[in-house]
Order: C-alpha cells, then sequence, then structure tokens
C-alpha cells in the first residue's frame, strides 16, 4: 500500500511559498498530485497561468485568491476549483500563515506574465 508519511514529504520553496509535496510522479503517482501549499502572512502572491484544472482547499489562514483578476478572500474550509487556461494569483494579505491543500493533474504547468514557463517537481 503506497503510503506517504509526514517525513516522507519533499519540501519545495518559490516565490515566497513553501509546497509540501505528497503526491507526484516521484512518490508513485500516475495521475493526480496533491501538496499542502504554505504561505506566510504578508505574501503577495505570483500571477501566473495553469495548464490543468487546480482545486484548492484552504486549511488555516484567509489567502486572497484571483482567477483572471477577479480577487476574492477565503476562509478556512473554502474551496477553489480553477479550471485550465486561467491565470491565477494567491495571496496572504493577513498577519497569520494561510495553508492550503492543493490537486490537480500530473503534468501541471505554470507560465509566468514575462512568458517563461515552470514544470513545477510537486506537480509533476
Amino acid at each position: 500500500m503506497p503510503v506517504i508519511s509526514a517525513g516522507q514529504a519533499t519540501v519545495h520553496e518559490i516565490h515566497g511559498a513553501r509546497f509540501v509535496s505528497y503526491a507526484s510522479s516521484a512518490t508513485g503517482s500516475t495521475e493526480l498530485c496533491a501538496w499542502r501549499l504554505e504561505i506566510a502572512g504578508g505574501t503577495p502572491g505570483v500571477e501566473h497561468t495553469i495548464t490543468r484544472e487546480e482545486v484548492l482547499h484552504v486549511l488555516s489562514g484567509t489567502p486572497a485568491i484571483a482567477l483572471d483578476g477577479e480577487r476574492t478572500v477565503l476562509a478556512p474550509g473554502d474551496t477553489v476549483i480553477a479550471p485550465a487556461g486561467v491565470r491565477l494569483k494567491v495571496d496572504n494579505p493577513g498577519e497569520q500563515p494561510a495553508h492550503a491543500w492543493v490537486t490537480t493533474g500530473s503534468g501541471l504547468q505554470a507560465v509566468l506574465s514575462d512568458g517563461s514557463v515552470i514544470s513545477p517537481p510537486w506537480a509533476s
């Protein structure tokens, strides 16, 4: 039975956020990727266009998410479904850290506003 313990999670940091990866091709998942997103208080996000649908479920804090420029402040228990092709930005304007569980299909890429493409290892 494939079980990834908390101690086996891989941590990645980029753009002021931490991505604690549990399910990806590196851990044996062939279709889905899942990670815990951690954003310190007062951290602005980086807008990017996603190539696969993402589901973000807020665990703690009050992050703000923008989909194609439409911004919403979230609370614990809120879930956002971001369709493939949308411009996505997640900020944490509050003082407390924000945590979310994120799931997507394997192979997600992020296209930044300058046209550069990121293939995050936590979403491979």
